[in-house]
């Protein structure tokens, strides 16, 4: 019997708690950040394999930062979190944009090959 594919596997993880993104006051306009996240794991909703890949966040900051260990924090809890890579990707920058309201955002995640595949996701605020 072929497993499929379901509606619960397409929205696992989306709801998941995750540790808050903490921010810090913004001193300075109009310049951009780039941060890489190189060792972002989670698992497969499916087949329950872990996944890996390196996840970059570039933003235009506003009123707000992002505060690194923290973000940190977060990207690494989702070790235990049953999640697509696209799931993950466009939760990443929702949640980024919640915290800090990015003038503008970019979130990009570069997963390893499984199968013969690799995928990149790109997400984007607004």
């Amino acid at each position: 019997m072929k497993r499929r594919y379901t509606d619960q596997h397409a929205g696992s993880g989306l709801d998941s708690e995750l540790p808050d993104i903490e921010t810090w006051l913004n001193q300075f306009k109009g310049y951009e950040i780039t941060i890489e996240v190189p060792e972002y794991t989670a698992i497969c909703p499916k087949t329950g394999l872990p996944d890996f890949g390196t996840i970059r966040v570039t933003y235009l900051p506003d009123k707000r930062c992002l505060e690194l260990k923290s973000l940190k924090m977060y990207i690494h809890a989702y070790r235990n979190v049953g999640i697509f890579y696209e799931n993950a990707v466009n939760r990443i920058l929702k949640d980024i944009v919640s915290a800090c309201r990015p003038v503008r955002a970019v979130v990009t995640g570069e997963f390893t090959a499984r199968g013969g595949l690799r995928s990149t996701i790109h997400a984007r605020y607004p």
